[in-house]
Formats: structure tokens, sequence, C-alpha cells
């Protein structure tokens, strides 16, 4: 169903929202930052639970690819290249600025045998939050975390990473091939994200977060795919009779998201088979279904425009609270059920700071921005 968002109030000329498409971003969402959680009670990809939670960063790039496809596509005969870039920076950096701001106050409470945070220079410090704030990634052995992450101070930054990466492709070379041409380069992009996730070292796609080889490699075959999918999806999109398709995603999305590992250690193809038929074949399906259903009703446009618009805030700054969580189990060798007050902390905390970064900060500054840089209207 199509509607208007509050956050996109900010803006005097948005196209109505695919409100959906926005619910099931909100789901999964709320997904990673359960997944983040059990991530301090596993010792590897093949014990953690909530298993293929990775997966909705898949899912996340689909979506954004056909919501660009769905926004831009019609308005480059009067938008410039510059005014599309300041778009999106307005829409998706000023939570990379909070993000890095919130991750660099709680750094030094997050201490644990896995990092010395005493060894790290306020001027280190405030050069590492100034880097994460511009989306500059560290280099592996010198970030001041030391866990090998693009973004120590908030490491879910890496996809923004790649998002960024994701417009600009967009800008300059995707969105001028023709249909068929962009086919091709779907197709090749998910054989190669096949390729890397059915035979590499890893048998999973929980890549992206670091600069070595292997992570880079996978996080660009992620981002290749899903997002160029979705712009792709979006030109061959003709709704179909559907209901129910907000239920239905949101379903299959945390089944599939909440799936133990498959194959185990000595089969790691069929694991990566797994992801590979979740983000190139199901994945889709969900974003053509939702994108196809209108009149929900009332009361679920309102529940789907609340978690579409906290979805983004809540990915963006629930990691500092994981990492002091981590720390915590660590340091106490403390069991889930043990840790349980600390998980309803970080779970209603990181919702109540995202709804007020929302609205205390993401819609108003976005609104400045978009008075003082966006002077040009479109139809």
């Amino acid at each position: 169903m199509l509607n208007t968002r509050l956050a996109d109030t900010a803006y005097s000329d948005s196209k109505p929202h695919y409100e959906v498409l926005n619910g099931l971003r909100g789901v999964a969402a709320i997904i990673v930052v359960i997944f983040h959680i059990f991530e301090a009670f596993a010792t590897s990809h093949l014990d953690q639970r909530i298993n293929h939670g990775y997966l909705a960063v898949d899912f996340f790039f689909i979506l954004s690819g056909f919501v660009v496809a769905y926004a831009y596509d019609d308005r480059w005969k009067q938008m410039k290249m510059r005014d599309f870039f300041k778009r999106r920076i307005i829409r998706l950096h000023p939570m990379v600025v909070m993000g890095s701001v919130i991750g660099a106050v709680l750094f030094y409470v997050q201490v644990s045998n896995v990092w010395d945070v005493s060894k790290i220079s306020l001027m280190t410090l405030l050069l590492a939050t100034l880097l994460s704030a511009l989306l500059i990634p560290a280099t592996p052995g010198t970030e001041i975390r030391g866990l090998g992450e693009m973004f120590p101070l908030n490491g879910p930054s890496w996809s923004l990473f790649f998002e960024y990466i994701g417009n600009i492709l967009y800008a300059l070379f995707l969105r001028r091939l023709p249909t068929r041409l962009l086919s091709l380069f779907v197709l090749i992009a998910g054989v190669g994200l096949a390729y890397f996730a059915i035979a590499g070292p890893l048998g999973d796609i929980c890549v992206g977060y670091s600069l070595t080889t292997t992570e880079f490699r996978g996080g660009i075959f992620r981002l290749l795919f899903s997002f160029s999918a979705g712009l792709l999806l979006f030109r061959l999109f003709k709704p179909v009779h559907v209901k129910g398709s907000f239920w239905i995603g949101a379903f299959v999305l945390i089944v599939l998201l909440s799936m133990p590992r498959v194959g185990g250690a000595e089969h790691l193809w069929m694991n990566g088979l797994y992801d590979t038929i979740c983000s190139i074949i199901v994945f889709p399906v969900i974003v053509y279904l939702g994108a196809s259903e209108k009149n929900i009703g009332t009361f679920l446009t309102r529940a789907c425009m609340f978690l579409g618009d906290l979805s983004y805030p809540l990915y963006m700054v629930h990691y500092p609270f994981i990492y002091w969580y981590y720390a915590w189990v660590k340091n106490h060798d403390l069991t889930f059920q043990q840790s349980l007050p600390g998980v309803v902390g970080v779970f209603i905390g990181s919702f109540i700071l995202a709804y007020a970064c929302l609205k205390l900060y993401d819609i108003p500054v976005r609104r400045y921005l978009s008075k003082q840089f966006l002077r040009t209207k479109m139809k």
C-alpha cells in the first residue's frame, strides 16, 4: 500500500511509500537486534542462535534498490547528479553520525577481555569517531577495538558503507543500463554471490564488516546482487492480487532468519546454498508481494509506518548497546538465562533511544538540511 510516512515530512516532494515494505523492514531490523544479542554466546557462525539473522542485510539491500528505483528512476530528466547525492546523504547520513557518537560515548564502558580500551587515548577515540562519522573505514590491525571491524564504534555502519557504493553505482552506471543489460548484470552478480556462498571458505554470506579480502569480496557480492536485483525488480514490477502480504512476509522472514545452521562444519556448502536461495529467490518474492498489496487497513498502515520509521534508527543505534552487553556477559561468564535483565535492557533501551533519535534528531535534522540544500522541488 502506498502512503506518506511521518519521517518523510522532512521532504516537501517525497513520493508515497510502500507501507508493507516499510513494515517488513522494521521486522527485519528487530530480528537483527535479536541476532546480535545472541552473538555473545556464539563461538562461531556454526553455533549462532537466530542463526541467519545476517541475511536481513541482503533483504535491506533489495528493498533499498527497489525503493531507490521507485523514488528516482523517473526524475533524472529534472535532477542533476549532485541533487541525487544530496538527497541520499541527507536521508542516510545523520544517523551514521549519531551512531558513531553514541558508539564513542559508550566505548569506555564496554571493558572486556576481548578488547582493552584503557590503552586508547582520548585523541585516538576522537579521530576514530570522526572517521566513523565520515564513513571512512578503519583497516584491520589499526582500528581501536582490535576486532578487525571497518567501524569499531558502531559495527553495522559497514552496510551503510556498501549502501553508499550501491547509490554511487546507481547514479553513475546502473540506472543507465537497458533492462536487458541490467538483467545480465543481476545474473552475473547472482552467480558470483552463489559461488562465494556455496564454494567459498565460510559456507555463508555473513561477511562485509571488515576490509580483509574475503570479507570485502563477500560484501561486494552481497551489495551488487541484492541492490541491483531491487532496481531490476522495480523495472519489471506489475502488481499482483494478494492479501495478507505483510503477515506472510513477516512470518517467512522470521522463520528464514531464525533457521539453525544448515549442514554443520562437515557440509559448509549446504548452508551456502540456503543463503543463496534466501537472497536470490525468496527475498525478491517477498518484496514483490509486499509492493503489490494495497488497502491494508488503518491499523496495519499505522503499524507499518511506525516500524518503517523506526527501522533505520534502530539498526544504527542498537550495536553500541550490544558491545556493552557482550562485555558484561564475557566479564562475568554469564549464561543467557543469567543475562536476561541485560537482554531486556538492551532491547528496550535500543527501541527507546531509536525513537528518541528519530523524533528529536533524525527528522528535524533532515528537515533542516532539506530546506538548506534541496531548493529544487520535483513533481
